[in-house]
């Protein structure tokens, strides 16, 4: 007796939630996500500040976006992310409907209902999607774990106390005491 086939889902599935229902999409499995707190949108948004103010001050091309942002990941309707944070630099991957393909630079802050994903699902799916860099930023332990794509690096453990450097960026430091003193 062969066994029951799970059910692949597309992004129309996506679209066709209920107003307010958040979820994502990968490899045709729908994962629902809950509300973010207070501490985590403040984070968000203080790194989305940061990270934009870098932008417009070096005139670069890249373009920051804080979730819910859509990204179609890969060529296909079985994938769709929102990612707390992205950051991309090729404006022909952007339209009105979000980014078609890999950001160079993405942020996911830790939920207690998302460590799993963060960590593991979304870690190897952006990597093999092409990201050049991504941050873990996990408030509950204090720590941010940095994947440095781009140069294949093992990934870096970083704590709440310490500064790091945007790979995809030339001169872009982020100093952790610093942005956490601007939330207390």
């Amino acid at each position: 007796m062969p066994l029951p086939q799970k059910r692949l889902y597309t992004i129309h599935d996506i679209y066709a939630l209920p107003d307010g229902h958040r979820a994502e999409l990968i490899d045709g499995q729908i994962y629902n996500m809950a509300p973010p707190s207070t501490r985590h949108q403040d984070i968000s948004m203080a790194l989305c500040t940061l990270i934009h103010n870098y932008i417009s001050s070096s005139k670069g091309d890249c373009k920051v976006y804080a979730a819910p942002f859509a990204v179609f990941l890969n060529d296909n309707d079985t994938n769709y992310m929102e990612p707390d944070i992205s950051v991309i630099c090729d404006k022909n991957k952007l339209d009105n409907d979000g980014c078609h393909g890999a950001p160079d630079f993405i942020i996911e802050i830790v939920s207690p209902g998302s460590r799993r994903m963060d960590y593991s699902i979304k870690q190897f799916k952006y990597c093999d999607a092409g990201v050049r860099e991504y941050w873990i930023v996990d408030p509950s332990k204090e720590t941010i774990t940095v994947y440095n794509y781009q140069k294949d690096d093992a990934p870096l453990l970083y704590r709440f106390t310490d500064t790091i450097k945007v790979h995809i960026c030339d001169d872009l430091y982020i100093d952790f005491c610093k942005l956490f003193e601007g939330l207390s």
